[in-house]
């Protein structure tokens, strides 16, 4: 079949070509469509349910919404964890399944459970909704509005975000959600006087009630008149506040009316708020996210986004002005240069070793074709099996490999027509060159097939990856595939077709300067080696176990931390801290920040926005700190070292504030898919929210002491101060009253009930009845609070409840129906490995857990450990692949594992280029050392598989061992300079995500340095010296 192929492509070369032709335009075409990213999006298949209870605590929360909502969930098919937060007015719970399940699947899943929850929380509690659409990548653009001259407040810039911005930018394709941050939401109120309403003899729930009563439309069909039918409409909805303010609450015996405006005054106030938003130092802001959907394209996406603001301006009131502060396309940007870059500069090395050691300018052209070529048909499977173009997927391309089959068929007819023609001149007749091609072609055809089936097998780890592993790298191994399945199809058809045209002239097989010099140097190399064949093999096992030895002291760690530009810096404090004392807290870190030279704007969000898809308190701010480029530093040139002296200087001024510092990305990816905020987490699981807490401190005291800790936090779970108000069931019974009526006056103090709403046009804003802010101002005013017993008599509140001051639990998180608290820390300075293998130790010895209470380690560190393991168990299974590849292809076991031989020589000088770079190892290196296997088993078998072509000719063993070696010399320097050169730019990288690209380049260079000597040097003596008593035995087909 693929000789047939091979026949075709060059009888029918003109089909051929335009087949590349069409192919080459819906590559174009997917390449121009491809989703572009800077990353992959590595969050898991979750939904995240969210309940909205302004005025329940944790504790409320826990037991009222979160249990029943994790107990709805449990049992649906494929989850692989639920976990939970419960804190002040919040609920939000997070579902994860397994990789295999759609997400929309999963989101119809979690929506049919819902009902049944919602019939286990009371309903005046609030209803569990789903979350958006989105990921940790979601978060695409954010902007800010602002009123220069002053004419717009925070409450009227959040009117304006909320019914005009917003509006316009849900309407943007793949904009799964607008999500308002800061400022003041508006909101009617009707703010009772306890004095006015006991002297009328009114309880608020009268007032209520009729506020209720006296805000609605009805609609009573039609009335037909002749020919014509009428609509009944009955308008009484409120319009203003003055219609509020006359509505009857009651009449009085002499028929007085008492208005609502008699017992209260009717304002414009606000929402009880739960977070906000600051910038530069300077104070408040109102800010808005842009949250993509999931699988969207985050350029199209922002770039359409940005089109519709530039409309949105243009409908802004005057005094209003929209500004970004966020543009994930920066980073996009970045990225997608640094991979540009390195492709280019990959590409351009590769085209120059092979006109210079190919010795035809012609044919080294058209091997350089098959690049762009094999990149247009990969962006067609990448776009049909739905692979973003991305740093990763993109970025581990290696032109030298995806050649390797065009420079074999190439090389091969090169020297086979200089061959053909000497013959020819030699015998006086004429040379047909299309012949020649045709059988230098079906020659090589079968090892080029069977190098591209090696690389595939090699790749089939990295494709059973799994997690944020399998997210990251999996896509890159599809791609790498793709394209070599591409360039294999080419260099099958489209290279047979085309050397008949640029190879059909005279050809001459021209030794360039580099092989000359390289045989020079090779020759006596090979030669000494044989002489001292004992010692120099025990050299290379020696080598492979001092190597070996190395390799633990690498360290470990999961993926190297992506340079993302900017900082991500979260301040906790105190639980008992009050938002305004937050918002001040952190304009002081703003302005610590903003006079560093580096930075450009420092934009902090304290608490949590309205759909709270992140659920933090009013103690926590993360802060979105956005630097300058690198070239505009003055302070230091590193970035770890500009983070420890913000650290320091952060420290000194700001006292009593918890800092750690992050990256936008990296922070919210680690959320989502661990439930922790840092590299390290520490989860600690029990009953006791008491004891955890305990345990927590001692954990944090004692795993601060091991080098490399940074930014170590235990979660706050406690320290909640609450105002609890318990009422006395004897007291209330005494004076007729019920539980219903103490609280609803608890209820009614600040937050109030809401009672309708009030429109103004499309705008819609809550009407809600309160008492007044003196009521509500201290404890004193609260105990004093009157209650109105059936007959009349007024009751302080303190007659009737227990009011204490205590503190409680300030958030409650839950992980598959357990209650858990986290210690949480960043590692500096080390690898992530050693790090917890040291803490691990020290927590053992000086942390005695109760019975019940058990660790487990979280964040990055997981992401290790559950991707080596996984390693662990395909690695294998794939080079015993490659073995029983081998061994059907050479029908011996010896000559299977003589080829082998050369993976634990890759093996060495990867892990030496990982020592002498001070690199350690991770998934990154791994996937590097995988992709290695594959080029030192193929020199392997270039070498061996011509020893037994000239030992089928007749040659002993010895003669074809020199013969073999000295004639492959080209091949196996060949591939492995276009292998290695390809990944140069790579290794030497500086630019944004180079830190995810250094490690596997520098590991596949060092692993083709020593697998090339050990193939030119090592491999041809181990031959001689198995071989030696088997001369002639060798019966297989030509590879």
């Amino acid at each position: 079949m693929i000789n047939a192929l091979i026949r075709f492509s060059v009888e029918n070369r003109l089909i051929v070509l335009l087949l590349v032709a069409i192919m080459s335009a819906g590559g174009a075409y997917s390449l121009i469509n491809l989703p572009i990213d800077a990353v992959p999006d590595v969050t898991n298949v979750q939904v995240q349910v969210l309940t909205a209870a302004p005025s329940l605590a944790p504790l409320e929360m826990e037991r009222q919404v979160t249990f029943p909502v994790e107990v709805a969930m449990s049992g649906l098919p494929d989850i692989e964890e639920i976990r939970s937060v419960s804190k002040f007015g919040l609920s939000a719970v997070t579902v994860v399944f397994d990789e295999s399940v759609d997400t929309y699947f999963a989101r119809q899943l979690v929506l049919e459970r819902l009902a049944q929850a919602r019939e286990q929380i009371p309903e005046s509690i609030g209803s569990p909704e789903m979350g958006p659409i989105s990921t940790g990548l979601g978060e695409i653009y954010q902007y800010e509005l602002k009123s220069p001259d002053g004419s717009y407040d925070a409450k009227a810039l959040r009117t304006v975000q909320d019914w005009n911005v917003r509006r316009q930018l849900l309407g943007v394709p793949g904009a799964t959600e607008i999500n308002s941050f800061g400022g003041y939401e508006k909101q009617y109120q009707v703010r009772l006087d306890p004095a006015k309403l006991q002297s009328f003899g009114l309880t608020m729930r009268d007032v209520f009630e009729a506020v209720s009563r006296n805000n609605a439309n009805v609609g009573g069909a039609y009335i037909q008149k002749g020919a014509e039918q009428y609509l009944l409409r009955g308008l009484g909805l409120v319009e203003n506040p003055e219609d509020i303010g006359n509505i009857v609450v009651k009449t009085g015996p002499e028929g007085v009316p008492v208005y609502v405006k008699n017992v209260g005054e009717i304002v414009e106030g606000s929402t009880v708020r739960q977070g906000a938003v600051t910038a530069d130092g300077k104070g408040e802001i109102v800010a808005g996210i842009v949250l993509m959907l999931k699988g969207a394209n985050s350029r199209t996406v922002v770039e359409a986004v940005k089109e519709r603001v530039e409309q949105v301006k243009k409908s802004l009131p005057a005094g209003v002005e929209l500004s970004p502060f966020y543009d994930r396309t920066a980073l996009i940007d970045r990225a997608i240069a640094t991979v540009e870059k390195n492709l280019v500069e990959g590409a351009i090395l590769v085209i120059v070793v092979l006109m210079l050691l190919l010795g035809n300018w012609r044919g080294a052209l058209l091997v350089a074709t098959i690049i762009p070529l094999s990149m247009l048909f990969a962006a067609i499977l990448m776009r049909a099996f739905n692979v973003s173009g991305n740093l990763m997927s993109l970025g581990a391309l290696d032109f030298g490999l995806i050649v390797d089959g065009a420079v074999v068929m190439v090389e091969n007819t090169i020297r086979r027509r200089a061959e053909a023609q000497h013959e020819a001149e030699t015998l006086g007749h004429h040379e047909n060159p299309q012949r020649t091609i045709l059988e230098s072609c079906i020659e090589v055809a079968r090892p080029v097939v069977f190098a591209v089936a090696i690389i595939a097998i090699v790749y089939l780890p990295i494709l059973s990856l799994r997690g944020i592993e399998g997210k990251m790298f999996v896509p890159m191994a599809l791609t790498v595939v793709f394209a070599l399945l591409g360039s294999l199809l080419l260099s099958l058809t489209y290279v047979p077709a085309m050397m008949t045209l640029v190879l059909r002239g005279k050809v001459s097989e021209k030794e360039s300067f580099l092989i000359r010099w390289a045989k020079r140097a090779y020759i006596p190399a090979f030669d000494f080696v044989g002489r001292y064949r004992a010692q120099a093999l025990a050299l290379a096992v020696g080598l492979v176990a001092i190597s070996g030895a190395i390799f633990p002291y690498l360290g470990s760690e999961f993926i190297p931390r992506l340079d993302e530009g900017d900082l991500a810096v979260q301040v906790q404090r105190l639980p008992s801290v009050s938002l305004e004392e937050s918002v001040r807290n952190t304009t002081e870190v703003e302005k610590v920040l903003m006079e560093f030279p580096e930075v450009k704007t420092v934009i902090s969000k304290t608490g949590r926005a309205e759909v709270a898809t992140d659920p933090m308190s009013v103690d926590f701010s993360d802060l979105y700190v956005a630097l300058k480029p690198h070239d505009e530093w003055t302070t230091t040139e590193d970035k770890t070292e500009l983070v420890e002296k913000m650290s320091e200087a952060l420290e000194r001024r700001v006292p009593g504030a918890i800092v750690s510092f992050s990256q936008p990305i990296e922070l919210r990816v680690a959320e989502l898919i661990s439930g922790v905020r840092s590299d390290v987490a520490i989860k600690l699981y029990g009953d006791d929210l008491k004891v955890l807490k305990e345990k927590a401190d001692e954990i944090v005291r004692s795993v601060q002491a091991v080098q490399g800790a940074e930014d170590v936090k235990a979660e706050a779970t406690s320290g909640l101060p609450q105002l609890q108000i318990k009422p006395d069931r004897a007291a209330i019974a005494r004076y007729g009253l019920n539980v219903e009526d103490v609280n609803d006056m608890v209820e009614s103090v600040v937050a109030g009930k809401e009672a309708g709403q009030v429109y103004e046009g499309e705008q819609r804003f809550n009407l809600v009845v309160r008492l007044d802010e003196a009521s509500g101002q201290n404890v004193d005013a609260i105990r004093n609070l009157l209650l109105t017993a059936p007959n009349g008599s007024r009751v302080p509140l303190a007659q009737v409840a227990d009011i204490q001051l205590v503190e409680d639990a300030a958030q409650i998180t839950r992980e598959d129906t357990r209650r858990r608290i986290g210690v949480e820390l960043n590692v500096r300075g080390r690898d992530i490995g050693s790090f917890v293998e040291e803490a691990q130790a020290k927590i053992a010895r000086e942390v005695q857990l109760p019975p019940g209470y058990y660790l487990k380690w979280g964040g990055t560190f997981e992401n290790l450990q559950r991707a080596s393991q996984r390693l662990l168990i395909v690695v294998p299974i794939a080079l015993f692949l490659i073995f029983v590849l081998l061994y059907t292809t050479f029908n011996s076991i010896k000559q299977a594992l003589l080829i082998y031989t050369g993976i634990p020589f890759a093996i060495v000088g990867g892990i030496v280029a990982l020592a002498l770079r001070g690199m350690p190892f991770s998934i990154s290196a791994g996937v590097g050392f995988i992709a290695l296997f594959g080029v030192a088993v193929l020199n392997g078998v270039v070498m061996v598989s011509f020893i037994n072509h000239l030992r089928e000719e007749g040659k002993t063993v010895l003669d074809a061992v020199r013969e073999g070696a000295e004639t492959r010399l080209r091949p196996v320097l060949m591939t492995a300079l276009v292998a290695s050169l390809g990944f140069i730019p790579m290794a030497l990288a500086t630019s944004a995500g180079a830190e995810v690209q250094r490690p596997l380049a520098t590991v596949v260079i060092g692993g083709l340095i020593t697998s090339t000597l050990l193939t030119l040097l090592i491999l041809p003596t181990l031959y001689g010296w198995v071989e030696k008593d088997r001369e002639g035995e060798f019966t297989e087909d030509e590879i």
